[in-house]
């Protein structure tokens, strides 16, 4: 199938959601109407990289590489709007299985009301996937980003932690039959309700934890200069996790592809987004520089998650 035929089958399966689209797919460009302001992030997943086609199937990797954009616009606290897709093709991978992919991109995409609004297919060497996502806020005041963290603030993160990398595990060593583990590896779910609920309840930072607490904590903590002091004992690690691996705490502060939010408040903040969220406390932020990981003895603990480069 040539690149315009298979564009228009991607197209007619696509739905608008947002109610802002004034010319979606089929122009140069797409036409949207701008609502306050905009939290805009680009994401790219690669064969190879970030899943493997021997045990993602196309509608995982289509799955994953717009839950990994979304999960950016859940970490602002912005309302998801629009999407639009860049897609890789070697030759080995069909029309077939690009209709797969795009199809569960937008079967996520209609489960979070967003509407996918243009994009672009081309040959490549490998498979990727690279997802520009807009979301809305009625002004900037209403978004939260890395920087606002102050010492005396709480560490919260919004669920349990090392369930995709222990799923990663399982399939590298051919295991097909821990379905919750694995299932958080190839189909993360993006916490957009959960990041609007800490936007509106007045938490001063957040983001994402896609490359692991052990990174994306050091992440925030350089954003907003301060330290975060986390307590490796109070991490919530995800049932099963213990089953795979022996040290669970480890993995659950360098693991990847979580999608939890992690995010700092003022303590007289911390019921606010309740109960929409139900956070677990971590730690503390205080005064310095950089991620203090401490051990039940309270001992210092050097711990690095995923780097791209």
């Amino acid at each position: 199938m040539g690149e315009l035929d298979l564009i228009r089958s991607f197209v007619a399966g696509l739905g608008e959601r947002s109610g802002r689209i004034v010319r979606g797919p089929g122009d140069d460009a797409a036409v949207v109407r701008a609502e306050g302001v905009a939290a805009i992030t680009t994401d790219t997943v690669v064969d190879g990289v970030h899943f493997r086609r021997s045990n993602h199937s196309p509608a995982d990797i289509g799955w994953k590489a717009m839950a990994t954009a979304l999960s950016d616009i859940a970490a602002m606290g912005a309302i998801p709007g629009e999407a639009y897709v860049a897609l890789g093709m070697p030759d080995d991978f069909g029309a077939d299985a690009a209709r797969e992919l795009v199809a569960a991109m937008d079967e996520l995409a209609a489960l979070c009301e967003v509407t996918i609004a243009g994009g672009d297919v081309t040959a490549a060497p490998v498979l990727f996937a690279t997802v520009t996502a807009m979301g809305w806020a009625d002004d900037a005041d209403a978004l939260v980003g890395r920087d606002g963290a102050r010492p005396g603030d709480l560490i919260g993160v919004t669920g349990t932690l090392g369930a995709a990398a222990a799923g990663l595990q399982l399939l590298e060593r051919g295991v097909s039959d821990s379905y919750e583990l694995i299932a958080r590896h190839r189909r993360p779910w993006p916490l957009l309700s959960a990041g609007r609920a800490l936007a509106a309840a007045g938490v001063s930072a957040m983001i994402d934890l896609s490359d692991g607490l052990a990174t994306d904590a050091r992440h925030l903590a350089e954003s907003s200069g301060v330290a975060l002091h986390v307590r490796l004992d109070d991490l919530p690690i995800a049932a099963g996790v213990r089953d795979v691996v022996g040290d669970p705490v480890e993995l659950a502060a360098t693991g990847g592809d979580d999608y939890e939010l992690l995010f700092t408040c003022a303590p007289e903040r911390a019921d606010a987004m309740q109960p929409a969220v139900m956070p677990i406390w971590i730690g503390q932020v205080r005064e310095g520089s950089g991620l203090e990981l401490i051990d039940g003895a309270g001992r210092a603990v050097e711990l690095a998650g995923f780097e791209h480069l």
